[in-house]
C-alpha cells in the first residue's frame, strides 16, 4: 500500500483534518487486538470517505466489509437523523468490539450492523443506497457490483476499496497472478468497460474506485 515516499506521505496527513478520539482510540485498538490490521481504512482514507459523503450527501448507506467499523463510523457523520448505514460482515468473532464502538460513537444509533454473507444479505434488503462501499472479500467484487447496482438511483456512487491491490496490478509489482489480483484486475476492467456507471480510480492508499451511475 505504500504508494508515497513516507516523508510526502507525512505531509499529507498532517494537512488532512483530525479524526474523532473515539476513531483514534479505534484505530490503536485495532492494531493492538485485531490480525490482519491493514484492513483498517485509517486516518487518511477515513477522512476521505467522510468528506465524500458529506459531497453525496446520502440518506442510506450500504457498506460491504465491516471489518471493526471504522469506515461505517466515517461514513456515517455525512447522516442526517433520518439516515442510515447498513453495514455488512461475515466475521462474528469481532462483533463484541465492533458493536461496543458503535455505541460509544455518536452516530451508533444510525448504524444498521449485520452479520452474515453480504451475498445472502443484500438481495433482502429492501431499500435504495445513495451510496455503497465495497471492502470485502475481492473474489466477489464483481457479484457485489451486480448486486447493488440496481439498488442505487441514477447519480449514486459506488466506492471500492484496494483496487490498486498494492500495486500488483501492474504485472512488474507481482511474482504470480493470485485469485484475489486476478479478482481486482477483471474488477477493475469490468466497471471501466459498463456503460451504466462512469469511473475514476483514485491513487488513495491502496486505491479506491469511484463510480457514479448514469
Amino acid at each position: 500500500m505504500d504508494f508515497f515516499d513516507k516523508e510526502l506521505q507525512g505531509y499529507i496527513d498532517q494537512h488532512t483534518g483530525e479524526c474523532s478520539a473515539l476513531l483514534a482510540q479505534l484505530d490503536r485498538d485495532t492494531y493492538v487486538k485485531v490480525m490482519a490490521p491493514r484492513m483498517l481504512s485509517g486516518h487518511l482514507q477515513g477522512r476521505v470517505l467522510a468528506m465524500l459523503a458529506h459531497m453525496i450527501k446520502p440518506t442510506n448507506i450500504l457498506e460491504i466489509g465491516t471489518f471493526t467499523g471504522y469506515s461505517a463510523l466515517c461514513l456515517a457523520e455525512a447522516l442526517g437523523a433520518e439516515g442510515k448505514v447498513v453495514t455488512i460482515d461475515i466475521n462474528e468473532e469481532l462483533e463484541e468490539m465492533v458493536r461496543g464502538y458503535f455505541g460509544k460513537s455518536d452516530y451508533g444509533g444510525l448504524i444498521d450492523y449485520r452479520i452474515g454473507n453480504a451475498i445472502e444479505v443484500i438481495p433482502e434488503l429492501d431499500l435504495k443506497f445513495d451510496l455503497v462501499f465495497i471492502d470485502a472479500d475481492k473474489e466477489n467484487y464483481s457479484e457485489y457490483f451486480e448486486l447493488v447496482i440496481d439498488k442505487i438511483p441514477k447519480g449514486g456512487f459506488i466506492i471500492a476499496d484496494n483496487v490498486l491491490w498494492s500495486g500488483k496490478v501492474l504485472d512488474k509489482n507481482r511474482r504470480k497472478l493470485d485469485k484475489d489480483t486476478e479478482s481486482i484486475l477483471a474488477f477493475n476492467k469490468k466497471v471501466h468497460d459498463d456503460n451504466r456507471v462512469e469511473n475514476v480510480l483514485f491513487p488513495i492508499r491502496d486505491g479506491l474506485m469511484v463510480l457514479r451511475k448514469k
